[in-house]
């Protein structure tokens, strides 16, 4: 079945107080994809950001992000009041995210909602504690001990907290009891309203596509919590950290600096770790896509303490031993994978044998000096076609800022017109190709320029903000997208009038039952 969705992350949304949010604009988001005919909502790691703001560095790869809370729900719920909401710094743009703003407002909000909710705790909020207990209360400690610390790596605190001394955990257990519970509150909060948006995108037939980056992050309540996973040595440090090699577009290649998994300790208690991690990702979203698979294949490892990605040697990674363990204790999961960049036989045959769809990019197609795998006419049908992802520049931008050899290339190869839109004519070679799956960025449907772009790789400080403003996501849009979508038979309109009828005709059936009754 031919079907299309639409990558917008959870921040972008038009919501009030400074970042999107998993609240009322989120719904309206979700009936804006249903009008338009979609069938997928792809979002970007949802979990807690550290320094640099970006997802793909998280405290926790298994926590919510608490700036995700919605202020207003906790609002109806009596844990906040609006003037209090009112009476914070959320920025000056409703365009882009101030995070440094947002860090100060946001948790003295959320300790004011924090001395009300142990007031009156919720009846279910120990069964949550108790059902998330292997990863929460490592993650509810790392940070309570991480802000004893001012914030720093948890490589800097006092050696025994560092080791994970039982005594020393058990004291700091007694001594920071209550911070741990305000962001064990945190946490309930976030899956909570989580739950409840992804009822809701359900009961709509909108699916979310979520994204689990291969890699962790150094300073994480992951890496301190199971060190024997990772390559770190006796003074847990790392050994070795992950990257990519010097390339046409980098000199220096791409220095990431997350540590490296212990493949080989992984397979010795067959990857619990990764176990745990794919099946809360699979609860948490509807398809998982995995971020950098050629990692998986052979991953690129770089002395730690290099200034750049230069002095990186490959190495074999887990290959199909690691899918085969997973399918074996999960069952067959929906995945997509990031397959993108160099690809080797060797990734192509991993690509193959994991029966996965990989992802194709439409911006990467058109170097007119060969015949790229990028070429619409060159796909597969068992793949997910882009316009570009959050790595990438927007569509409009691309065309101001790529080669013009590349840009002269793609108008004649789509037919390119202004009348049309520069951003509508790429879209429209993802939507008419033959890719099983089509997901466009919101700021392609929006065209908007390098402006909106949400990341530059291998830079900080100027990424993951941009925001959708409640005046651009229209009813006019929807429309606009939705014959689109009958155009290319991503969606059959007869079969939603039939399932529409047929859905009312179950309602009213019910709502008779109960007025009998």
């Amino acid at each position: 079945m031919r079907t299309s969705g639409v990558l917008m992350p959870i921040s972008s949304l038009p919501s009030p107080y400074g970042i999107g949010t998993m609240g009322k604009a989120a719904r309206k988001f979700v009936d804006f994809l249903e009008k338009s005919g979609q069938r997928y909502w792809q979002i970007l790691p949802i979990c807690p950001t550290s320094y640099g703001d970006s997802p793909y560095q998280s405290f926790s790869s298994f926590a919510g992000n608490p700036y995700f809370i919605d202020l207003e729900y906790l609002c109806k719920e009596k844990l906040l009041k609006k003037k209090e909401c009112e009476s914070f710094d959320w920025g000056g743009s409703e365009k882009y995210v101030d995070y440094g703003t947002m860090y100060v407002s946001r948790y003295a909000l959320l300790k004011k909602a924090y001395a009300r909710f142990r007031e009156d705790v919720p009846d279910d909020f120990d069964a949550f504690c108790k059902a998330e207990a292997d990863w929460l209360e490592d993650y509810v400690l790392f940070m309570a001990l991480k802000d004893a610390n001012g914030g720093v790596a948890w490589s800097e605190w006092d050696e025994d907290l560092k080791v994970r001394k039982e005594k020393a955990l058990k004291q700091a257990r007694e001594e920071y009891a209550e911070d741990m519970e305000f962001y064990r509150m945190l946490q309930y909060l976030f899956f909570k309203q989580w739950k409840d948006l992804k009822e809701y995108a359900n009961s709509k037939g909108i699916e979310i596509i979520g994204d689990v980056p291969i890699y962790v992050a150094g300073d994480s309540a992951d890496v301190w919590a199971n060190p024997k996973q990772f390559y770190l040595d006796k003074d847990l440090n790392p050994i070795e950290v992950a990257g990519c090699p010097p390339d046409a577009f980098s000199a220096d290649g791409q220095l990431w600096g997350n540590p490296l998994f212990r493949w080989d300790e992984m397979k010795k208690d067959g990857y619990t770790w990764w176990t745990k991690r794919i099946a809360a990702m699979a609860k948490l979203y509807d398809i998982v896509r995995i971020d950098h698979f050629r990692g998986f294949d052979s991953y690129y490892a770089i002395p730690a303490g290099d200034d750049t990605a230069k002095n990186g040697k490959w190495k074999k990674g887990p290959g199909m031993d690691l899918f085969h363990t997973l399918e074996k204790k999960l069952g067959k999961l929906p995945i997509i994978v990031e397959d993108l960049g160099f690809l080797t036989p060797s990734v192509h045959k991993l690509l193959e044998d994991s029966g996965f769809p990989g992802m194709k990019v439409i911006q990467f197609a058109f170097d007119s000096r060969e015949d790229s795998d990028y070429l619409p006419h060159n796909y597969p049908k068992h793949c997910v076609v882009y316009t570009g992802t959050h790595d990438n520049d927007t569509v409009m931008g691309w065309f101001k800022t790529a080669p013009k050899a590349s840009v002269k290339c793609a108008k004649e190869y789509l037919n390119l017109t202004k009348e049309e839109g520069y951003n509508w004519g790429m879209m429209r070679g993802a939507w008419s190709s033959v890719a099983d799956m089509a997901i466009v960025p919101m700021q392609d449907l929006l065209g908007l320029g390098s402006e909106a772009r949400i990341n530059v790789p291998s830079t900080l400080g100027d990424n993951w903000k941009w925001r959708a403003t409640e005046d651009q996501i229209t009813n006019r849009l929807a429309r606009k997208l939705y014959k689109c979508m009958v155009m290319y038979a991503r969606v059959n309109p007869f079969k939603e009038e039939k399932e529409k009828a047929e859905k009312e005709a179950e309602e009213a059936a019910a709502k008779a039952d109960k007025e009998k009754k």
